[in-house]
């Protein structure tokens, strides 16, 4: 989070410095607060004064209120600097910042190709997708940029082919995405990257109203066409999967191989399986331990409602750390120790409730294939740099690294 002043705290701002060593950890700051005052009064870049709320039992509940909404053009909504709140003013609301029933209208539309089974199909093409990432990579230069070279051309790429989207494309709306989700950014320029991908998601439409395929594009097209989705929806939906598709992932796959090799112990549990299970465990572990949305999950009350003994009123927002709740000692003991067979699946890196991360089920995919190929096949990678010389994305509000160099 970027733009939150503790009110009754010396703290000029957010990011909150890290602990030395440790750029997995939530901010010590945060933590403390978390520790001492669980739900805080804070300040925003723009003046206003909302709630932070840190507490795991108090999130969960707040995912699942409808009471509160993520209509960020409602007055008085938490804003994460002046560019968010000049889009949100000026473009058409994303399905991420709807209500029900509007939600729960075009959510039903998408569900079925994210659903387990239909993901868990895609598991054969996913293997051979980062088989040949890394084939690339072993006969390429060593050591290499992982982000370049894996992290972020497999979720591109599987993005790509559900949506129907040619990959030779991705330089453009990569780009474009990586502007959209900076916070540093003017409102000009997130208005112009989020235009540019906009009317591209519309000339693929387009595409696809005269000349069909398997894909979602094309069958958001055919809903369309069908009266159940306007034009606008249809190209703000495709505009959203195909950046949301690859950029979270990206950061996970990176920042998490980056994680394992700070822990050699974790990495050769991973390494040395060939359970399903045990892989599977590790990537929700690793979504528990690192929690990359940064800018914490935004709502605006609706009513007055009660958070932790606290009176949130009507037209407050709620800002909700989800690292905070994820490294909460009563509910994932030792919180700062990395464990693969932990149990946590119970974690909130994808949010709860109605507004839950639509496309978790492929992320954890993604991260299951790459996390038990990349070791197995590279048993020697390590880092090829000083950790302390790794640039971390602290600009933006999904955390990771910029570059990760490795080598073998």
């Amino acid at each position: 989070m970027s733009d939150v002043v503790i009110t009754d705290e010396t703290v000029p701002s957010f990011p909150m410095p890290r602990a030395a060593g440790c750029p997995f950890a939530p901010p010590p700051m945060l933590m403390r607060l978390h520790a001492e005052n669980p739900v805080s009064r804070v300040r925003l870049w723009d003046g206003s004064t909302h709630w932070l709320v840190t507490r795991y039992e108090d999130q969960r509940a707040l995912y699942g209120d409808q009471r509160l909404s993520v209509d960020t053009t409602r007055t008085g909504f938490p804003y994460l600097n002046a560019a968010f709140r000049d889009t949100a003013s000026k473009t058409p609301p994303s399905f991420l910042n709807m209500d029900d029933p509007d939600h729960a209208r075009i959510r039903r539309m998408v569900t079925a190709p994210f659903m387990v089974k239909r993901i868990e199909a895609l598991r054969p093409a996913i293997q051979r997708m980062t088989d040949e990432l890394i084939d690339t990579m072993l006969a390429g230069p060593n050591p290499v940029d992982l982000v370049e070279a894996l992290a972020l051309p497999l979720p591109s790429l599987v993005i790509c082919e559900m949506l129907g989207v040619p990959y030779e494309d991705h330089d453009f709306f990569q780009s474009n995405s990586k502007v959209a989700l900076r916070r540093d950014v003017t409102a000009e320029e997130a208005r112009a990257a989020s235009g540019a991908l906009f009317g591209y998601l519309g000339d693929q439409l387009d595409k696809k109203l005269a000349d069909p395929a398997d894909d979602l594009l094309s069958e958001f097209a055919a809903r369309m066409r069908g009266g159940e989705l306007t034009r606008l929806e249809a190209t703000m939906l495709g505009q959203l999967l195909l950046g949301a598709g690859h950029e979270t992932s990206a950061n996970m796959i990176a920042l998490g191989v980056l994680a394992f090799l700070e822990h050699p112990d974790q990495l050769a549990v991973v390494r040395d399986t060939d359970d399903p299970k045990v892989l599977a465990s590790a990537a929700e572990e690793m979504l528990r331990y690192l929690t990359v949305v940064h800018n914490g999950q935004r709502r605006l009350a609706l009513e007055d409602l009660e958070v932790g003994g606290q009176l949130v009123r009507a037209g407050e927002g709620v800002i909700i750390p989800g690292a905070t709740g994820n490294w909460q000692d009563d509910v994932f003991p030792a919180p700062e120790r990395l464990d693969v067979r932990r149990d946590a699946r119970h974690h909130m890196a994808f949010g709860f409730g109605i507004h839950q991360c639509l496309g978790q089920q492929l992320a954890r995919l993604e991260l299951q294939v790459v996390y038990g190929t990349l070791f197995r096949r590279i048993p020697d990678v390590r880092l090829a740099t000083d950790i302390d010389k790794v640039p971390f994305k602290d600009d933006g509000i999904v955390y990771g690294v910029y570059e990760l160099p490795v080598t073998w």
